[in-house]
């Protein structure tokens, strides 16, 4: 099977798929109507999060009228919404709550081994951008739009290691002006 396989392949070089550089998955399927005079027209909305598993993740709403081109149309809006995320030592670098319309999602760090303690919609942003331990609750509404959302303000929101004013870095500021 897999010399016939092959041999496509090579008839056909079209054939041949590229492997995907980014990790694009759907987090939900809404199906939605618009009431007109004849009764209602149905669409579906979709949405998607892409991510490249290095510190990079993004999420994007689209509807469509039919499934495939929701999912295709929302995941060219996640990839040209990227949010950079600064992780430490494959987790988050401190303790961040985000709020958006009634989603309020909660993200710790967590020591390695912990692995990703996150239902749904969470974790599946997490994993997707790279994040390998961590702890989340989702408070409030469990409306998956906002809650992605919220999860994507969370991450936008975390401070650099690099960034933190400790004692070291403020000796070697202090060192600096002298």
């Amino acid at each position: 099977m897999a010399d016939v396989n092959q041999d496509r392949r090579r008839r056909n070089p079209e054939m041949v798929q590229e492997e995907k550089q980014y990790d694009e998955r759907t987090l939900h399927v809404d199906r939605v109507a618009r009431v007109v005079k004849g009764g209602r027209r149905f669409r579906f909305r979709a949405l998607v999060v892409v991510g490249d598993r290095k510190h990079r993740v993004g999420i994007g709403s689209a509807k469509a009228a039919d499934v495939t081109a929701a999912v295709t149309k929302a995941t060219e809006v996640a990839k040209k919404h990227f949010v950079e995320v600064s992780l430490y030592k494959g987790t988050l670098p401190h303790e961040i709550e985000s709020k958006v319309s009634g989603a309020k999602i909660l993200l710790k760090p967590a020591s390695p081994g912990t692995g990703l303690i996150a239902g749904g919609v969470v974790r599946t942003i997490l994993e997707v951008a790279g994040v390998k331990n961590a702890l989340s609750k989702s408070l409030g509404s469990t409306n998956k739009t906002n809650t992605a959302y919220a999860t994507i303000a969370a991450l936008q929101s975390l401070t650099p290691s690099k960034d933190w004013v400790t004692t070291k870095n403020n000796a070697k500021l202090a060192e600096g002006k002298k």
